[in-house]
């Protein structure tokens, strides 16, 4: 049971962090794909300023920084400009993505000296993932959120700026996606390496799915992956099981995941709004 623990916690934190961003920002009715690529420059962020200033707490700041300014480009492009929402994220994964590894050329193969502690991530993880659970379904501030997901209209028409809305969620989702991606190079591996983040920002979209949105659903499939990927581990002397099989167990979820969200709107599940744009004064 220990081992099992100790195997599946560290991997924890970043998945659970990047999806309760992207369940804050869906919730108010903003899709965002962009996730790997806010993990990236995120990661990124945090570890060129760790190594450096020399310490890694300020690496933190420069992660949620950049991740807030991530989301707000897209917050930009898709709440100002009403552009696609899909096809701006998946722009934003790429940039982000291909803009870190281009960045962090002269970081490949450094170190940290000392690492951040991964139990600190791990409980700042699990406190908002009540919090937010909290503050969505027991706060007016939550119910105005979860509505500008759901009647954009409505919430208009009392008199609340969906727009501030929306950037608000979308960037906070963005700054808890780059403090995912510090995980990454400031505590599980204190180190810089392109493609840092492995697809773990595809996974917490998918998560956010299968959580119906919910922050504690969040927390318990986050545990559920977690699950998976010491499998995949232990497995991997098994020679019934091909090695590759199990390397993309957990991204094959991604795609049901997908495939289950674009068919849940409409049903008590995906926020009704999800993915459109809204122009002030519509009805």
């Amino acid at each position: 049971m220990n081992e099992l623990l100790s195997a599946i916690l560290p991997t924890v934190p970043p998945i659970l962090l990047a999806t309760l961003g992207e369940i804050y920002a869906e919730r108010s009715g903003v899709a965002n794909l962009g996730v790997e690529g806010m993990m990236a420059l995120g990661a990124l962020a945090g570890f060129a300023l760790a190594h450096s200033s020399g310490n890694a707490w300020l690496g933190i700041f420069a992660a949620l920084l950049v991740g807030g300014l991530a989301g707000m480009l897209h917050a930009f492009v898709a709440v100002t400009l009403r552009a696609n929402q899909f096809v701006s994220g998946l722009a934003l994964s790429l940039f982000g993505v291909g803009t870190a590894g281009m960045l962090g050329k002269r970081f490949e193969g450094a170190t940290l000296e000392q690492a951040l502690p991964e139990s600190a991530f791990l409980v700042i993880a699990v406190v908002l993932a009540g919090l937010l659970w909290f503050h969505l379904y027991k706060t007016r501030g939550g119910l105005i959120l979860r509505s500008s997901g759901e009647n954009p209209a409505a919430v208009d028409v009392l008199g609340i700026d969906v727009y501030r809305v929306r950037y608000g969620a979308v960037i906070f989702g963005g700054m808890l996606a780059g403090l995912a991606g510090a995980y990454l190079s400031l505590a599980s591996q204190p180190s810089w390496t392109e493609n840092i983040t492995g697809g773990l920002g595809w996974i917490a979209v998918a998560l956010t799915i299968f959580a119906v949105w919910n922050p504690i659903g969040a927390l318990l499939g986050s545990l559920f992956f977690g699950v998976l990927y010491y499998l995949a581990f232990r497995l991997q002397g098994n020679p019934n099981i091909p090695s590759e099989f199990l390397r993309m167990a957990p991204y094959l979820l991604v795609i049901i995941a997908l495939a289950f969200g674009s068919r849940s709107r409409g049903r008590g599940t995906a926020p009704e709004a999800l993915g459109l744009g809204y122009a002030r004064g519509e009805r």
